[in-house]
């Protein structure tokens, strides 16, 4: 009996021994990181527009801002490449202001539109003016469907991370195995230059509004470079080696 327990007991104990080693081998493991980073051209672009006039009642300066801004919209949807949704207003502000001994109030509202057509927004701009906008910022140019973009770079930077997976475990004299774990991070950077605000240069073209005479702002159509935006995706991956 003594013999048995004390084989037994010696089996245990190599069991016990040989378990760690044997979850070291199940466990091993290779960890990567790849990146991916695209050049994306912006097929989209942003231009915002504002109308600010003078007037020496609240509702006199409300109301020429109003037409003014009729205008510019009716211009902007007439725009190849601007389509339902893509302008949008903004706020609309009325305050007095100082002007000698006599005061005037100060009316102002903004909109913003974006634009399909991006290597034409410079005649979006163009017609904004011309419609009366006193002030333009933009265009700022962008990927559209960045998540798309995105999606791709992110699939691409995985398949990156498998391929150096595998290369370190041949050198190891491994076989690659499933993936365990993935992490992923990765931003859309805009890459072209920051969009600046711009006053329109008015002549003295007459127009009327609600019956009294105005100006209309004129402008050639600006040169545009719509470029590129910069994606970037990064995976972490953890693969197990069999």
């Amino acid at each position: 009996m003594g013999g048995v327990r004390r084989l037994a007991f010696l089996v245990i104990v190599a069991a016990a021994l040989l378990a760690p080693a044997t979850a070291c081998a199940a466990e091993r493991t290779v960890s990567v990181e790849a990146t991916v980073v695209r050049e994306v051209p912006n097929d989209a672009a942003r231009i915002n527009f504002n109308v600010s006039k003078e007037r020496p009642g609240r509702a006199a300066a409300l109301h020429v801002v109003a037409v003014r801004l009729r205008a510019v919209i009716a211009a902007a949807q007439a725009t190849p490449g601007v389509g339902p949704g893509d302008v949008t207003t903004g706020s609309i502000s009325v305050r007095r202001v100082e002007r000698g001994k006599r005061p005037v109030y100060r009316a102002s509202e903004g909109v913003t539109v974006v634009t399909h057509a991006p290597d034409s927004a410079g005649d979006l701009v163009a017609a904004g003016v011309a419609a009366g906008a006193t002030s333009t910022r933009g265009p700022s140019f962008f990927v559209g469907d960045f998540e798309a973009a995105y999606d791709a770079a992110l699939v691409e930077a995985l398949s990156k991370a498998k391929a150096k997976a595998g290369l370190l475990a041949t050198a190891a004299g491994a076989t690659l195995g499933p993936v365990i774990t993935i992490v992923e991070r990765g931003d859309v950077v805009f890459s072209g230059p920051a969009a600046k605000e711009v006053a329109a240069d008015c002549t003295s073209a007459p127009v009327r509004e609600g019956g009294a005479k105005s100006s209309v702002c004129t402008t050639a159509s600006p040169p545009v470079k719509p470029g590129n935006s910069t994606v970037s995706a990064t995976v972490a991956a953890t693969f197990a080696l069999e």
